[in-house]
């Protein structure tokens, strides 16, 4: 099913709380044929993967694209194939792992539900979404994304290429609010196909779709299977008129004194001593700042003698383990 052609006049708008029924159902099918002649392999959407696989992924891909991600995301899996394998591991060793991605508190968050995943659930990523959202550092999209890609069940998967291609498709605007609102949540919620398998497929073929051509920038209007019915473009394509986007910044800022910091603790085979530790940043301030940060995130362990390390070992009983 199609809608109708509208000229920018007349194209209607949309309810971002409601859309009608018969307006998500046109969007499934063309997004859905066409994720499945142009949708990147990955290693996480292989079969092998599994449902940790694709936790270990939704971890490392929040904020970080997907070609950083490949290389860590390999030699993770190759390391730490099951949750057990890394729960019985110190937690600094997942944070030295996680190298240069960035916002390395997600390792921990991935270690804490490692072991939790092993101390409540034998091992195995549950998959029920109450149990995943109750796992630690597992927020309402990562249980979601679980659930819909390991274990291809109906739930909203909401993340920022979503977010853009609704705004854009349904609700005829460039941008979606800097932070997700319960308007957005009903909007996804509404569009989404009630058949299971089908609804797993729009939740990877939307948020592929928002990652390819339904770009922040330079969207590819041309190559999209919504371009003949998508709000925001029959509106002329209109400029962004909520608040400014936030933009990342990193250079001087206290997170690249703490990728510094960490750079040389990942390095380290022995507990490092403060000299070396304030030789990487020039500002005494910022660099204390930073490295209690560091100490007060979990990041980094303080020991004697002003030495530190990344975090150590926490032992759990062997057969927790196996």
């Amino acid at each position: 099913m199609t809608l109708p052609t509208h000229s920018a006049a007349s194209v209607p708008s949309p309810s971002p709380s409601a859309p009608p029924a018969r307006e998500g159902a046109s969007l499934h099918g063309p997004v859905i044929a066409w994720y499945e002649a142009n949708a990147r392999d990955l290693p996480w959407r292989r079969p092998e993967a599994g449902a940790w696989g694709v936790m270990v992924s939704e971890f490392m891909l929040q904020q970080t694209p997907v070609t950083r991600v490949l290389p860590v995301y390999e030699e993770w899996m190759r390391r730490w194939p099951r949750p057990a394998d890394l729960a019985k591991e110190p937690s600094g060793e997942a944070v030295r792992a996680w190298g240069r991605l960035g916002y390395p508190r997600r390792a921990l968050r991935l270690h804490g539900a490692a072991v939790a995943i092993t101390e409540r659930h034998g091992g195995d990523v549950p998959e029920h979404h109450a149990q995943l959202l109750a796992l630690p550092g597992i927020g309402e999209y990562t249980a979601a994304a679980v659930a819909s890609f390991a274990y291809g069940q109906r739930h909203a998967v909401l993340d920022t290429n979503v977010r853009r291609v609704l705004a854009r498709a349904v609700s005829g605007e460039q941008f979606p609010p800097n932070a997700t609102t319960a308007a957005e949540r009903r909007l996804a919620r509404s569009v989404l196909p009630e058949d299971e398998d089908t609804a797993a497929r729009w939740a990877a073929a939307s948020m592929e779709l928002g990652a390819l051509v339904c770009t922040a920038k330079g969207e590819r209007c041309e190559s999209c299977p919504l371009s003949d019915r998508c709000a925001w473009r029959l509106a002329g394509k209109p400029e962004h008129t909520g608040p400014p986007r936030r933009a990342q910044t990193y250079a001087g800022t206290d997170r690249q004194v703490r990728g510094k910091l960490l750079a040389v603790l990942r390095e380290a085979l022995e507990p490092v001593p403060q000299a070396t530790l304030d030789r990487v940043w020039h500002d005494p301030v910022q660099r204390a700042r930073a490295l209690d940060g560091l100490v007060a995130d979990g990041l980094v362990e303080p020991l004697e003698n002003g030495r530190y390390r990344l975090p150590g070992h926490r032992s759990f009983p062997p057969h927790q383990l196996r």
